[in-house]
């Protein structure tokens, strides 16, 4: 049974991924950006309260969160879940891309197929009756993921700011601005996706405040939400809550593993946080959200996972492998419900609302052809792959398709659409 299936897709995305602004900001809220940003505070670096549009709080993730991240870690570098394959150097569909980046850094190192499990090797694939004709697999290859560790690249300018400005402007259903407006000090330290269409600008850090005044100034300015953010319907806020949690997701992995040019050394990078996710809370907020949210879904696909057959020819590490992704089940089913799926898609316009829904994030998948980096476009496709898996999880199948034993194609369907080297067809 090859890895690129919805349920290992799904959990690469939890290892990958670890409100909003009001014109007059609550006490909760200033204290949740004084507590991230302060390291005086008792509680530096630990968010409290309701995640927003969710079934539990930030505490609650970071039970889960602490109790999962080792187990993850440890799955990932199984020879079931270290591979991926894709198609690297499929065209752009939405506009012409020359910037494709130079940088050592942004190369793939790839994987010869010999080195893969012998059951996941293109000539063992014909017994799952692909859904494509061959010559769509030319252009494919085999990817070691830990041999490419996501990071910073170097990649940026024009190039990746059109990517992320066709993510936002065109396909986050025209409620950016009501998601995000209503913080002043984002506004003057961050610039516009407009105007990084242009020359690209460069990104300074918030002045520090010199007195407790300024400091109560710039926290309650943090800490708001747009007044008018409720007025956007649920399934909008969930949908713009995982893009946004998503891109937080990358911003962080590039400041975490941030190449310093003048000691040739790679580290944790304080001003990108800062600049990235330090000045805008409400994207450090989506994040978690989004991590419950996929949290969920694993937790829904308890019973077909602990049924299925992680095969890699390796008698002795399928049966280490199959224990560990059931420890990681045991440690989600202890955790409360972290989403109420079941509270999106209702009422008269339920069916062309989930279509709109769908049908951007495929958009979203598509774009990730754009990225002009290898190794940005390689993660961006794993982790909106894995985003796009959850959501099927969630929103695409009946309660009773999710067993093993009464749906045994159901992964398969998905290998064969991931094999064809297209994103995930959520």
């Amino acid at each position: 049974m090859l890895k690129q299936s919805l349920v290992v897709l799904c959990l690469l995305y939890l290892c990958v991924c670890f409100g909003v602004h009001l014109k007059s900001s609550t006490q909760e809220g200033k204290d949740f950006v004084e507590n991230v940003l302060l390291p005086e505070t008792s509680d530096y670096c630990k968010p409290f309260g309701q995640i927003k549009d969710t079934c539990c709080d930030y505490q609650s993730v970071e039970s889960i969160q602490g109790d999962t991240f080792a187990k993850v870690q440890s799955l990932v570098k199984t020879n079931f879940f270290k591979y991926y394959k894709l198609n690297l150097w499929r065209e752009c569909p939405f506009w012409q891309d020359n910037g494709l980046c130079m940088n050592r850094d942004c190369a793939v190192e790839t994987t010869d197929e010999s080195l893969l499990p012998e059951e996941w090797r293109q000539d063992a694939l014909g017994a799952l009756k692909m859904l494509s004709s061959p010559s769509k697999y030319a252009h494919t290859v085999y990817v070691n993921l830990l041999d490419n560790p996501e990071r910073f690249t170097g990649y940026s300018g024009d190039s990746a700011t059109k990517v992320w400005k066709a993510i936002y402007e065109e396909n986050c259903f025209n409620i950016v601005s009501q998601m995000a407006e209503g913080c002043p000090t984002c506004a003057a330290q961050m610039p516009s996706l407009a105007s990084l269409t242009s020359t690209p600008v460069e990104l300074k850090l918030a002045p520090a405040p010199s007195n407790k005044a300024e400091l109560d100034i710039l926290l309650d300015d943090l800490a708001g939400t747009p007044d008018n953010a409720n007025e956007v319907c649920l399934e909008k806020r969930v949908y713009y809550r995982l893009i946004s949690g998503l891109h937080s997701s990358i911003s962080i992995h590039i400041c975490d593993e941030y190449f310093d040019r003048s000691t040739g050394t790679w580290g944790p990078n304080l001003q990108c946080f800062v600049n990235r996710i330090g000045t805008h809370p409400e994207r450090l907020q989506n994040i978690y959200f989004t991590y419950a949210l996929v949290v969920r879904a694993i937790a829904k696909l308890e019973d077909y996972l602990v049924e299925y057959p992680f095969k890699t020819g390796d008698n002795a590490e399928d049966a280490r492998t199959r224990m560990m992704v059931q420890d990681l089940i045991k440690s989600t089913r202890e955790c409360p419900l972290t989403f109420d799926e079941k509270s999106m898609f209702q009422g008269d316009h339920a069916r062309s609302l989930y279509v709109e829904f769908r049908d951007h994030f495929r958009n979203v998948s598509r774009i990730m052809d754009c990225v002009g980096c290898e190794k940005c476009r390689l993660w961006g496709k794993v982790q909106i792959t894995g985003l796009g898996a959850a959501l099927k999880v969630l929103f695409a199948y009946e309660e009773q398709n999710l067993r093993y034993t009464s749906n045994p194609t159901l992964l398969q369907r998905d290998v064969a659409k991931r094999y064809d080297g297209n994103g995930m067809d959520y």
